[in-house]
């Protein structure tokens, strides 16, 4: 199967080749962690997961490093605002990011590397570049200087007067340059440093992904991925300092950038003050929601953040597991053991074949559970269901059971007050006629009111209702479920029930 991905720094979609058909290298940045992540974290952890997904369908082996970005100047600036150590938020906020994109299905990272853990490299990774005349120090800095690099720019393609725009740093007199970005910088005894051949200090933003990069994965690697904000500087400041380092211009075989996430007309970004965290959108969201609505838009373009985004998600998954459900077998479907292309619905493979077209490859799982819901033939259904799960893995969808989608199984718990409420709705308006059969169903609901056993109670007390020919009765415990959120659909297999979404 042949793979195109548009590559940032030739502007053109491109056949991927790794340089090692065996073994296929794949970066990502990671966030830096001085508080919770937003949701526009999220969308490159789940584009670049379904990238990883695609390719190792094709390649034996795929290794994928996501760093995690633990000494900055915002989380020095964050601990001492809060009064803690500075690694104990670090610790902390590096734990909830990857439970966040955990509940977005995405794998963990073959490794996951800390700048804090590489000073050695990347004091290493320095001293090579002074020593080959790409940077200097000044008055306690260590700068690279960009004029020295005659390919700087190859990668963003910007303007002189654009890189000075872009530049996260004030011009400072000690620069030779404007354009120079530093590699190292004192630190005061407060603040995170280490000893090095220019006192003691930290590193600069960009100089730690170089390092890492040379240690996991080599001086060249096949992807590099990240969100469009990072192309310039970070990337491109990255890129000329492996790039020196190493002697070789191609250091990155293909770059990689996903679009922002936008509420309104602006990004979402937290220097803005107009973030939607993951954790705040996981009390009101399951995780695979908000994981198709990241996936619901073209990877490279801007993807507008809404509420109507979220329901039409929510209601798009509800179709695919709908067609589900009935027959699936207790196994869930797994990531495959070997290469296996074939195992996987060719119509969702060519879609992310072409660039990630997950919009496509949403169309193309739509499609499949189409055709499952009007097969009448239990062998083509079973075909269909397992097709369905396949693709489903390939996008991180589709793995739960339905009936755990449907009767919210993994969902966040419901407060205390929402159980009561529960309880209430579903006991209270019992009707007279069925007072006994209240008392005894409210004995059991005071324990688990959730419980799916007792839902399931209620669905046996009506189906008897039925069968005794009691229609009001029946229908009473139907409507008694509907106004406490639990839906219930009769079918030629028997009642099934979800929670209303």
């Amino acid at each position: 199967m042949q793979i195109k991905l548009h590559n940032t720094q030739s502007g053109r979609r491109e056949v991927f080749r790794p340089q090692d058909p065996q073994r296929v290298t794949l970066y990502v940045c990671g966030p830096t962690v001085y508080g919770p992540v937003h949701i526009g974290n999220g969308r490159p952890a789940v584009v670049f997961d379904v990238l990883r997904r695609l390719l190792k369908t094709v390649y034996p082996e795929v290794v994928y490093v996501s760093n995690i970005t633990d000494v900055d100047d915002k989380i020095n600036a964050q601990a001492l605002a809060n009064g803690e150590p500075i690694q104990a938020l670090a610790d902390r906020f590096s734990a909830a990011y990857n439970d966040d994109i955990k509940a977005l299905g995405v794998l963990p990272a073959d490794v996951q590397p800390r700048a804090t853990g590489h000073i050695a490299e990347i004091i290493a990774m320095i001293e090579t570049l002074i020593g080959q005349g790409f940077a200097y120090e000044a008055s306690g800095h260590v700068l690279f200087h960009v004029p020295a690099d005659p390919h700087y720019g190859c990668l963003s393609h910007r303007s002189l007067e654009d890189m000075l725009d872009g530049a996260r740093v004030e011009v400072a007199p000690y620069k030779r340059d404007p354009k120079d970005f530093v590699l190292w910088k004192p630190s005061a005894s407060e603040l995170p440093g280490w000893e090095s051949p220019w006192g003691r200090g930290r590193p600069g933003w960009h100089i730690e992904c170089s390092a890492m990069i040379q240690t996991h994965l080599g001086t060249r690697i096949d992807i590099h991925g990240g969100g469009a904000d990072l192309a310039f500087p970070h990337h491109e400041n990255e890129l000329a300092q492996s790039r020196c380092a190493h002697g070789q211009h191609d250091c990155v075989g293909y770059w990689l950038h996903n679009g922002m996430l936008t509420l309104g007309q602006e990004k979402m970004s937290k220097s803005l003050g107009n973030i939607v965290t993951i954790a705040d959108l996981r009390q009101r969201h399951d995780g695979e929601t908000l994981r198709y609505a990241l996936l619901s838009g073209q990877y490279r373009s801007p993807l507008v953040w809404s509420d109507e985004l979220l329901d039409q998600s929510r209601r798009s998954l509800d179709r695919l597991y709908g067609a589900l459900r009935g027959g699936e077998s207790p196994e869930e479907f797994g990531a495959p053991t070997g290469p296996g292309a074939e195992e996987f619905p060719e119509e969702v493979l060519t879609a992310l074949a072409d660039d990630l077209n997950t919009p496509g490859a949403l169309a193309a799982l739509h499609g499949i559970a189409g055709a499952l819901n009007r097969t009448g033939d239990a062998a083509e259904a079973e075909r269909l269901r397992l097709k369905l799960k396949a693709g489903g893995w390939l996008l991180g969808l589709l793995g739960k059971s339905a009936e755990v989608y449907f009767q919210g199984g993994a969902a966040v718990p419901a407060p205390i007050d929402a159980a009561v409420a529960f309880r209430g709705e579903l006991v209270g308006a019992l009707d007279a006629e069925g007072a006994a059969a209240g008392a005894e169903s409210s004995a059991h609901l005071a324990v688990e009111p959730h419980s799916p056993q007792d839902i399931e109670a209620r669905i046996a007390e009506r189906n008897q209702a039925r069968k005794d020919r009691d229609f009001n009765r029946a229908d009473a415990i139907r409507d008694q479920l509907a106004e406490a959120g639990i839906e219930l659909e009769d079918t030629r297999t028997g009642t099934r029930w979800k929670r209303a979404r």
